[in-house]
């Protein structure tokens, strides 16, 4: 079995916060925990204010020495020199990140429910296929989803087109520390949570509690 080209664990995915002091504390919060890896994902906001938050996220990952995406735009990945970026359906093609990011950096792909669309991505070389929405999402209520049997696919293909380290498979929407298991069980390399862990009371634990389904 081929180690993964991404960090097996837990991913954390910033919530569409404009302050930005309490994201950086609860970044810290959820690392402290074993949050292996964090995407950073702004929607809202003027562009200037989530460039902002943007640095001072990249600033604190590079203290912590956490791994560090970011969602849709790998110009600004780029610009930041951040660990990589994730792309979905409409944010250009993985050649062109690469081109820009680089060989050495991570670029992740959305497959929503389409195993299809990760050989495609395989074949580009993305680092990681990520399926979802796997229960539903408070955050994207509309998303498509995804099912336990697309993990499973997802994790054959990513087998079958490795060549030394495989690419990892993402598992994402409406996660939570309750039902992240049968994902892990599945095949997921990672699980992606935004409101179960930085809306929880206790960031920290909820961060432990998925770090330990991996142990």
């Amino acid at each position: 079995m081929n180690t993964p080209r991404f960090p097996r664990g837990l991913y954390g995915v910033t919530p569409d916060w404009a302050d930005t002091d309490r994201l950086l504390a609860a970044i810290e919060q959820a690392h402290a925990g074993g949050m292996a890896a964090l995407q950073w994902r702004r929607k809202q906001g003027a562009p200037s204010e989530r460039r902002a938050q943007a640095r001072a996220v990249r600033d604190l990952s590079l203290r912590l020495g956490l791994i560090l995406i970011v969602n849709d735009d790998w110009r600004l990945a780029a610009d930041l020199d951040a660990d990589g970026a994730h792309l979905g359906r409409d944010d250009g093609a993985v050649a062109q990140a690469r081109l820009a990011l680089g060989s050495d950096k991570l670029i992740g792909c959305s497959c929503y429910d389409q195993p299809a669309l990760a050989a495609r991505r395989l074949q580009e070389d993305a680092d990681y296929i990520a399926f979802g929405a796997l229960y539903p999402s408070r955050i994207k209520p509309e998303a498509v989803h995804a099912s336990l049997d697309h993990i499973r696919a997802g994790r054959r293909l990513a087998e079958e087109a490795a060549c030394g380290r495989r690419a990892a498979v993402v598992a994402i929407g409406g996660i939570t520390p309750d039902n992240a298991a049968p994902a892990i069980q599945a095949g997921a390399d990672s699980i992606a949570l935004i409101s179960a862990l930085f809306d929880a009371p206790d960031i920290r634990a909820a961060a432990q509690r998925c770090a330990a389904l991996f142990s």
